[in-house]
Formats: C-alpha cells, sequence, structure tokens
C-alpha cells in the first residue's frame, strides 16, 4: 500500500479536483496545505480526514487502513532508533 501522501495524490488526481479545489472544500486559505501532504511534509489533520475521505470517495476503512499503516512505520521506525541508542 502506499503511503498517505503518495495515497491522497492518487486519489484527488483520480477524481479530478485541484489542490486548490480540496483546499477551498476544506476551508483552507491556500493549497499549500493539500501540497504539503501530497508531498509528505504533514499529514492532514484528524478532523479533516472524514470530509477528505467524503470528497475523494474513500471507504473510511481503507482510509483507516492506510493512515495506521503510516503511523505504526513512523512509530516503529521511531522506537528503533532509541533501542539502539540504549535508552
Amino acid at each position: 500500500m502506499a503511503k498517505l501522501s503518495q495515497f491522497l495524490k492518487q486519489k484527488r488526481e483520480t477524481i479530478g479536483l485541484t489542490q486548490k479545489e480540496v483546499s477551498d472544500r476544506l476551508g483552507y486559505t491556500t493549497p499549500q496545505f493539500v501540497s504539503n501532504w501530497e508531498r509528505g511534509l504533514s499529514s492532514p489533520p484528524l478532523n479533516a480526514l472524514a470530509k477528505i475521505s467524503d470528497m475523494y470517495k474513500i471507504k473510511p476503512r481503507e482510509m483507516i487502513e492506510v493512515v495506521m499503516k503510516e503511523q505504526r512505520e513512523v512509530l516503529e521506525k521511531a522506537l528503533s532508533k532509541k533501542s539502539r541508542r540504549g535508552a
């Protein structure tokens, strides 16, 4: 499964929305928020995920799986670094 950033970009492009259209629908002042998600610089706020899921026509279960996989990888990476330092 793709990373969250790739997943969101692919889903947005599949339904034919621009980053500007998505940001407008979510109430953001600039498409930079969406761009940052799609480049992996940040993640959408949790309270926006339901709106994004609906807008992008993503089944809630699919969105949950992608988000949880991404968070699991982040947590595993952080914990493996900590254990290598002997903490």
